[in-house]
């Protein structure tokens, strides 16, 4: 089985400073989304059971190059990647027109195509959905499970109020939930390993995207959520516990 997974690379969250309720970006290192590599684990084991091969799309600048072999050491078997700076931050409608056209590039055409429900950082959740549109094929999401079985995928949603179990045949495209599974850590074997795995590079001007250059949204600022704080003083642990009994934090 022909896997694609698509995968983001993101600025580490647990790195980022907030000033005047606004992102502070310096020196963050980047990596890759954590919903993705739980799309990523969940095509690994899908293709240990089946047999085939799992490739990594991906697009941004060239810095996705260094994070890209997190993915290829946690099991991927190659990467397909497009890079140009235009590509840094774009929005969803760009990366969906680039994604799609990238995978209709492939000389082996993939049989499930696996995203994150939504990115680590806009979490906008359209990627995969617009990807699935383009290529014409169906698509499922909120993941919790996936088999494939005589040719269909059968994949049990974890939705509000309860699970539904659907259908569909393959060629498609599944979005998976953060609570799938839990994501390997790759040894260090495998990390040495992932250098020497393959990796095609596009440009964008080789591929026929649609639109690629027109942003449809435009993300005006991320800003953290306002608190307010009652600025108690404590002078001592009974003081505090008696304050956080107070409001109902402990005790309860």
């Amino acid at each position: 089985m022909n896997i694609v997974v698509a995968m983001k690379q993101i600025p580490d969250l647990q790195q980022i400073r907030i000033r005047n309720r606004q992102p502070v970006f310096d020196d963050v290192p980047l990596t890759l989304g954590s919903i993705e590599k739980n799309a990523l684990e969940a095509g690994v084991v899908l293709r240990d059971e089946l047999g085939g091969k799992i490739t990594i799309l991906s697009a941004g600048n060239e810095n996705v190059e260094d994070t890209i072999k997190e993915a290829l050491a946690a099991g991927a078997d190659e990467a397909l990647l497009v890079i140009d700076d235009s590509l840094d931050r774009a929005e969803s409608s760009i990366i969906a027109n680039v994604l799609a056209a990238s995978i209709k590039q492939m000389e082996e055409q993939p049989e499930l195509i696996l995203f994150g429900e939504g990115s680590g950082d806009n979490y906008s959740g359209q990627v995969g959905s617009r990807v699935a549109q383009i290529l014409d094929l169906p698509q499922v999401s909120f993941a919790g499970s996936i088999a494939v079985k005589g040719g269909k995928a059968i994949v049990t949603r974890s939705l509000e109020e309860g699970e539904e179990v659907v259908e569909t045949a393959l060629p498609a495209v599944i979005a998976v939930l953060a609570d799938i599974n839990e994501p390997r850590i790759p040894s260090v074997t495998q990390i040495l390993k992932a250098g020497k795995k393959p990796r095609a590079v596009l440009e964008l001007g080789e591929l026929e995207v649609v639109a690629a250059d027109k942003a449809r949204v435009v993300t005006l600022n991320n800003l953290a959520p306002e608190t307010e704080r009652k600025r108690m003083v404590v002078k001592s642990a009974d003081e505090l516990i008696q304050a956080l009994t107070a409001e109902g934090y402990v005790g309860r």
